[in-house]
């Protein structure tokens, strides 16, 4: 499988570190709430088709990537710097 970084261009997945499931969002780290860090910790969504993801491209320029992945395929659909993913994610839960 390929991943195509956007500052190193494609190489080949033994480059990369999975880092996590790019769909779940962690709960404040100030709450107590214990039902809510444990679904964060526990619970888990076996996608059958486009999943997001994120990858570290740790064997080359160390960015963190969020990548969609069918996880039928392996076929990867979009590959973004996670940072700008999450920045435009907040933006749009801000309106």
């Amino acid at each position: 499988m390929l991943i195509t970084c956007p500052y190193c261009g494609p190489r080949d997945v033994s480059e990369y570190s999975y880092q996590g499931d790019a769909n779940r969002r962690r709960p404040d780290p100030a709450s107590t709430d214990q039902a809510a860090w444990n679904a964060y910790v526990y619970d888990r969504v076996n996608t059958a088709g486009d999943h997001k993801e994120y990858w570290q491209h740790s064997a080359g320029c160390r960015v963190h990537l969020a990548v969609t992945r069918n996880t039928l395929t392996h076929k990867i659909s979009s590959v973004a710097i996670a940072r700008d993913v999450v920045v435009a994610e907040r933006k749009e839960a801000a309106q």
